[in-house]
């Protein structure tokens, strides 16, 4: 697995993406990668590993310069929620993670003692089905305040809405139709 970086010449529109010549191999970790994501300033890079059921971290030296990436040795297994993670993101402040489960087609949520610390992760005895509208839930993301929260679904090729109740609170979700 090799995660490749692109530059926007217009800030936000994807459109205008050229490959930057820049990539991190992580293949060492897990075979199968299905997500990334980022620290909010761009110094750490989490990936999603689906054969080994974990959440790694890397550290990267020149924050968004992926080639500038290595593994921190920090992990979080999440296979006792989930056998197949398809994708993770963390709250704003890094205190929270929220792994998306195909086999469940569940959002499961962690608690992190230090932020963006993916080795201080515990399962939060919470969590959200997504089953009703997606069978095959793939990608997640929240609104930057943590009141909405969006999921791409493979098998019907739409983006479904969920309201969450309190902020950041993935127990108190609901679909917003």
């Amino acid at each position: 697995e090799v995660v490749y970086q692109y530059t926007l010449s217009t800030a936000w529109d994807i459109l205008t993406a050229t490959y930057a010549s820049k990539s991190l191999t992580i293949t060492t970790q897990d075979a199968t990668m299905t997500d990334i994501a980022f620290s909010s300033d761009g110094t750490k890079m989490y990936a999603t590993g689906d054969t080994n059921n974990t959440i790694y971290q890397y550290t990267l030296s020149t924050p968004w310069d992926i080639s500038t990436g290595s593994y921190a040795s920090k992990s979080l297994a999440v296979g006792t929620q989930d056998t197949t993670p398809s994708g993770f993101v963390f709250s704003s402040d890094g205190t929270k993670g929220y792994m998306n489960g195909n086999t469940n087609n569940t959002i499961y949520q962690y608690t992190f003692s230090v932020a963006w610390d993916i080795s201080t992760g515990t399962y939060a005895s919470k969590s959200f089905s997504v089953a009703t509208q997606a069978t095959t839930p793939n990608a997640i993301c929240f609104k930057s305040d943590g009141t909405i929260l969006y999921v791409v679904d493979d098998s019907t090729n739409a983006i479904y809405q969920y309201t969450l109740g309190t902020a950041w609170d993935i127990s108190t979700a609901s679909y917003a139709s």
